[in-house]
């Protein structure tokens, strides 16, 4: 498992070209204007990043959990913020391939994978953060309708996507009262909050989704009533592989930027690059790094076999490869002295990109929670 294929090698080539050509010159101005390029995203879409691991009969990739992983290190070494973006909608088009019946997969995949049509999570509620059982957005039953009230906090996408999974109650029992919806931007009563002003992500636009009497066809329910808390789970399964992956990704960009840097640079008569303390730090974000691709791996094939430590490797791979590729950027930015804080090196911007990763998907003390509680059941 840990040699890639011929096909696995050229995927990573294929994404390589793509990400050096269309994303990474344009990172750090993306950043600095707050722009979110949806042009690039649909040539992304074009090569088939739209829908990585959604079956092909309506436009998917079907490629493995693994595959996807590789794709997104490999965009995230150009920026961490597109990378993570595409990674969140492929989690969206997931559940609707996964969950959806022919009728929903059929009238939104293909959008999806071909990435005209943009998608956004909607679970994170005010006040809701790690708890997730808890929300509060309701969605009511009338006739052959569902009418949703409540709002959703720190969704990506938010206000440029055309498709929304909501997680919202529809019953007062706990987790088993949550149930997934369809939203297509337009309905009235849908709504958002400004642009958040962010430490880093800046290339990907953050709001509130507002519900207010929202009305929608009961044909837009994913899966049956209570059902929700069980995808939006087995959806944050994949995406704390994937946020995993973009960090590797960003954290690797940050340790060969450090090498290329310290090559060059000189002090006290001699190329930085020979100092023995400096070496130290570049073996240790390399081991790092490799280590936890190592589990990011491991925790994706797990993910696609279905095992029953599926569970427990994702959270595992989370945690150690989020803290691996911020560490990984937050040495590089020192590194790089006074220059690591400039705009100009892109070193900066990777450690404010990647500190977020810490904390969505599961912030890594949820992740802690997890690992530990498994590890007293076994």
């Amino acid at each position: 498992m840990f040699d890639l294929t011929e096909e696995q090698q050229a995927i990573v080539e294929m994404v390589r070209d793509f990400a050096t050509a269309s994303i990474a010159p344009n990172a750090v101005e993306w950043d600095q204007a707050k722009h979110f390029p949806v042009d690039v995203l649909a040539q992304a879409g074009e090569l088939g990043m739209g829908g990585v691991y959604v079956r092909e009969d309506f436009g998917g990739s079907g490629m493995s959990r693994l595959d996807a992983a590789l794709i997104f290190e490999e965009l995230a070494k150009a920026d961490p913020t597109i990378s993570a973006y595409i990674s969140i909608h492929n989690m969206v088009a997931w559940m609707i391939d996964e969950f959806g019946n022919e009728g929903q997969r059929a009238a939104w995949l293909p959008g999806l994978c071909s990435m005209e049509t943009l998608a956004s999570y909607a679970l994170t509620e005010p006040g809701v953060g790690s708890d997730a059982g808890a929300l509060i957005t309701r969605a009511v039953r009338d006739g052959d309708d569902y009418v949703l009230n409540g709002t959703k906090q720190f969704i990506s996408g938010a206000g440029s996507s055309g498709v929304y999974v909501v997680m919202a109650r529809t019953a007062d029992t706990g987790s088993a009262g949550i149930t997934a919806f369809i939203v297509q931007d337009g309905v009235e009563g849908l709504s958002f909050g400004p642009l958040e002003k962010k430490m880093g992500w800046n290339a990907q636009p953050t709001r509130q989704v507002v519900f207010e009497n929202m009305r929608i066809p009961a044909g837009n329910r994913l899966g049956e009533e209570g059902s929700g808390f069980g995808i939006a789970m087995k959806g944050l399964n994949g995406g704390r592989v994937n946020i995993g992956a973009c960090s590797l990704g960003g954290g690797q960009a940050a340790l060969d930027k450090s090498i290329a840097y310290l090559k060059e640079r000189s002090a006290f008569g001699a190329p930085l690059i020979g100092q023995q303390a400096l070496l130290f730090q570049i073996a240790d974000m390399q081991t790092e790094l490799e280590s936890a691709r190592t589990m990011v791996w491991r925790a994706a094939d797990a993910l696609e076999r279905g095992t029953k430590d599926t569970v427990r490797l994702c959270a595992m791979a989370k945690l150690v490869a989020t803290d691996a590729g911020f560490n990984a950027a937050n040495t590089a930015l020192q590194l790089h002295g006074g220059y690591g804080y400039l705009a100009d090196y892109g070193i900066e911007k990777i450690v404010r990109d990647l500190r977020v990763h810490q904390i969505l998907e599961g912030s890594n003390e949820i992740m802690r929670l997890i690992i530990g509680r498994l590890a007293v059941e076994r």
